[in-house]
């Protein structure tokens, strides 16, 4: 059963904050989607300063870091069940945090130093309802390439975010949660390309693609195709999930 947690109005949220978030500390969402070949990153822009920031928030004082994570990424996407991974703790004394994209709140336990939590997550773009929240005008995804100046050091955390996720690639499946449900082999490639930054050879990949044997090659091809149209694939769950906890060691 979901605790019910208590709401707070903007006023209360900088005055009374601390009583039920963990001071100190945050948590920041990276948020990955794969469109028209694309990578894009789900960003909110704060009402008041118009800047762009990651998605964030706190921990309730008896909450598990990683539930709230969970929250924080449902809030903002409207998803569940999807691959969260933390990948570094941001601690630098120096973050400053009078530029984290709301007005002064004089004495407002949000002006004190805060150490922040890193988590990145890959989600089907076509799936997400981006949702702002209170403090935000808007929710938009970006193409990772035209990511605008960030509030703090988002965009160190965005950057670590994605050689993290890159990292990653070769030692774990990632194309279930970026791509539709059925695929064809050109679609994975391309997906990979975008995501490690550089061009695969064709043969080469679907030879080692095939080889980790968490795909289900499907007796229908890709309609709309003029020339001989590739068949669609879709990911084996069962293997695909044994996979996700025990490796590939890819190697692209």
């Amino acid at each position: 059963m979901v605790k019910k947690r208590p709401v707070l109005k903007e006023s209360e949220f900088f005055s009374k904050g601390q009583l039920y978030f963990l001071p100190h500390i945050s948590i920041d969402c990276v948020i990955f989607g794969f469109h028209n070949n694309e990578l894009k990153v789900l960003l909110l822009q704060w009402k008041e300063t118009l800047k762009w920031c990651l998605p964030g928030g706190f921990i309730y004082r008896d909450e598990h870091v990683n539930d709230a994570a969970i929250r924080i990424l449902k809030s903002r996407t409207g998803l569940e069940d999807v691959y969260l991974q933390q990948f570094y703790t941001f601690g630098d004394p120096q973050r400053d945090r009078g530029n984290h994209g709301v007005k002064q709140k004089k004495n407002s336990w949000i002006n004190d130093r805060f150490i922040t939590i890193g988590y990145w997550a890959i989600v089907e773009y076509s799936q997400v309802k981006p949702t702002a929240d209170e403090f935000s005008k808007t929710c938009e995804w970006w193409d990772i390439d035209k990511v605008p100046k960030l509030i703090l050091d988002h965009n160190d955390i965005l950057k670590e975010a994605l050689e993290s996720l890159r990292k990653n690639v070769n030692e774990y499946p990632v194309g279930k949660n970026l791509l539709p449900p059925k695929f064809t082999m050109p679609d994975l490639q391309r997906l990979y390309e975008t995501l490690l930054g550089k061009k695969l050879d064709r043969r080469n990949f679907q030879k080692k693609m095939l080889s980790l044997d968490i795909l289900q090659r499907l007796k229908e091809r890709k309609s709309g195709v003029a020339h001989k149209a590739p068949y669609l694939y879709k990911f084996d769950e069962k293997k695909y999930q044994r996979a996700l906890k025990q490796g590939l060691k890819f190697g692209l």
